[in-house]
Formats: structure tokens, C-alpha cells, sequence
């Protein structure tokens, strides 16, 4: 199953320079990734969500859980993925969906190996989701450096 956030932002290095970098990430059926990229990277990276199969909700244990950390995810819907929108992304990040997703010369692929969490109780979520918020935070700081 692939369920993916993708991003088009912008990158600056200062006033007079700007670049544009397209961010997909592979989140499964949790949109944790995507609220962690967008509110912890601003207006830097602009992050865009779809799947390969995508639900038809939102776990309901993620909402709560991101919840607890002030993070509002209760209208975040599915949706699908488009290979259109691999191609136009700089990076993308996967998350087990294998074959699944397209692939494209020239763009940057990392495959997240995370615990799946549906139908998981609220611990093992919560763990996830704090894995997520790390991953995240190391791909903000490694886009930064490339800039």
C-alpha cells in the first residue's frame, strides 16, 4: 500500500536567490508526514499527499494522536496517486509501497521502513508518529544543505 504527501516550495538561500524543490512523501495511511513537512518547514517546501491505494479515511487512531501534540489532521482526506505528480517532485519519500509507486531518472528516492499502524492501539502510533516527526525533521535539514 502506498499512500503518499507531495510538495512544491520553495527553498531561500537569501533574498535574490530561490529554488523551487517538489517534496513527495510516502506517508501510508498516516497524513503525519505531511503536517510535520508543512509546519515545520514552512513556506520552504510546498507538500502535496496522494497513495497507490489509498482508504477511505484517516485512521482515526492518528488523528488522536496527532492531536495530542496540537495537530489537527481530522480533514485530511486520501487520495490517489498520480504518477504526473512523481514526476514533477524532487524527492519522494515511500513508505513500502514497492513497485507501486512510479519511478523516474533524476529524482531522489528514500523508502521509510515504519511500523504500519492500522488497526495499532494508540502506543504504537504515537511511536510512529514521533518517528515520522524525526524523519522529517532530517530530511528538512539535509534539503537545506543541498541548497
Amino acid at each position: 500500500m502506498c499512500s503518499c504527501p507531495t510538495a512544491p516550495r520553495r527553498f531561500r538561500n537569501d533574498e535574490s536567490t530561490q529554488r523551487a524543490v517538489r517534496v513527495r512523501a510516502q506517508l501510508g495511511p498516516l497524513p503525519d508526514g505531511r503536517r510535520w513537512l508543512r509546519d515545520l518547514a514552512g513556506d520552504r517546501i510546498e507538500v502535496r499527499s496522494a497513495g497507490s491505494e489509498p482508504g477511505e479515511s484517516i485512521n482515526p487512531v492518528a488523528v488522536a494522536a496527532m492531536a495530542e501534540v496540537g495537530v489537527d489532521i481530522s480533514a485530511a482526506t486520501p487520495a490517489r496517486l498520480e504518477p504526473a505528480a512523481v514526476r514533477t517532485s524532487d524527492v519522494v519519500i515511500t513508505m513500502g509501497c514497492g513497485d507501486a509507486c512510479p519511478i523516474f531518472p533524476g529524482k531522489r528516492y528514500e523508502d521509510w521502513q515504519l511500523t504500519d499502524p492500522a488497526g495499532q492501539p494508540i502506543e504504537v502510533v504515537r511511536a510512529v508518529r514521533d518517528e515520522i516527526r524525526a524523519r522529517v525533521e532530517g530530511l528538512i535539514a539535509s534539503l537545506d544543505r543541498t541548497i
